[in-house]
């Protein structure tokens, strides 16, 4: 079972207490975008064997969003953070470059 700490109540809750939102970190594009742009916002996502970065709610808990890295091959977790990032941070890049050496995602590495 999937097991993340929401980093604003500080509950380490189980995936039942918790909605999956996709992908995280997915740039959106406002009412000037061209229709490719819309079309990648809408339709190209990751969805690797490996390392990912996800969006999570908290939902029989604070109620709040917040990001998740973890390995979707091994549910290993690297680390969870608020929603309001707009990058993974970077000590949570670090422990997945020490377990994961060359791990590449999107443009973060």
């Amino acid at each position: 079972m999937l097991i993340l700490n929401c980093p604003y109540c500080g509950v380490d809750a189980e995936e039942t207490e918790l909605t999956a939102g996709g992908e995280a970190h997915i740039k959106r594009h406002g009412p000037g975008s061209s229709d490719d742009e819309f079309h990648d916002y809408l339709f190209m996502r990751e969805n690797p064997k490996g390392v990912h970065f996800e969006r999570w709610r908290h939902s029989n808990g604070c109620g709040k969003w917040f990001h998740a890295a973890r390995c979707t091959a091994t549910l290993e977790v690297f680390g969870t953070y608020s929603a309001q990032t707009t990058e993974p941070p970077k000590e949570i890049r670090e422990a997945i470059s020490a377990k994961r050496p060359g791990w590449k995602w999107r443009e973060f590495e």
